[in-house]
């Protein structure tokens, strides 16, 4: 894994997709400081894992903090919403894509 170029601008903030086999998507997000992800369900697991500052997260039944080098299960169908008190990223690995099947993995080029 390496990190930004010397002299590179951070990329936007918001959601970007970083590889894909078919039946597994890794995608990478980032948050500024008060910026939230909307309540809404996934239809198959998903693992949020911060990479750099912290989530607030919240499913309905339990609210708690992902910290940076920890990982957050998320089931199919649950309803869950986060958001970040500070500038967050994570990657968000989508497993099991329905209707997919699997292939190598492609991974995005950054220009």
């Amino acid at each position: 894994m390496s990190g930004p170029i010397a002299g590179e601008q951070p990329r936007a903030f918001g959601f970007e997709q970083i590889a894909d086999c078919g039946s597994m998507r890794v995608v990478g997000l980032r948050l500024r400081a008060g910026q939230r992800v909307p309540e809404h369900r996934n239809a198959i697991p998903v693992a949020l894992i911060v990479t750099g500052g912290r989530l607030q997260f919240d499913d309905g039944a339990q609210a708690g903090e992902v910290g940076e080098g920890e990982m957050l299960l998320i089931n199919p169908g649950e309803r869950h919403t986060y958001r970040a008190d500070v500038a967050t990223s994570a990657f968000l690995v989508f497993a099991g894509l329905p209707g997919v099947r699997s292939r190598t993995w492609s991974l995005r080029r950054r220009s």
